[in-house]
Parts: structure tokens; sequence; C-alpha cells
């Protein structure tokens, strides 16, 4: 697929920094990444989520979020 496809869908998106929990904005600063604006977030299943940073076409991936906790969703 390309990244336009796997960012159509819904359940693949950016999402703002200042939306993610304390905990993970607390690794960004570990991790040496606080200056991002923002991470790709991309959903395996149900509530699993991976968690990367998209640059030039490439997806780093930081975090694995089984659990959907890093930035829970506000829709119920």
């Amino acid at each position: 697929m390309t990244w336009a496809e796997v960012l159509g869908s819904k359940h693949n998106h950016n999402v703002d920094i200042d939306r993610l929990c304390k905990a993970a904005r607390e690794r960004l600063v570990q991790l040496k990444q606080h200056d991002l604006d923002e991470l790709l977030s991309l959903r395996l299943s149900g509530a699993e989520r991976i968690w990367g940073i998209l640059s030039e076409g490439v997806c780093t991936i930081i975090w694995w979020d089984p659990d959907h906790k890093i930035c829970p969703s506000l829709l119920k």
C-alpha cells in the first residue's frame, strides 16, 4: 500500500503530541523526540495501535500500544 492508501483510512492518522497521555509525552523527552508536532497512529486491531514517526516516506515505530492508552479515543 502507499502512504496515501494507509492514511486514507479513518483508523490511521497523525495525532498532535499535546493529545498524548502525560507518560507518552515524558517518554518522547527521554527519546529526544519532544520537538515533534505529531506522531502517526496505525490501528492493528480493535484497540491495538502502533505509533511512529513518518518522515520522508519511512515510518519509524516507537511504541506498541496494545490497549489504546497512549491517546484514548474521545468517541464512545
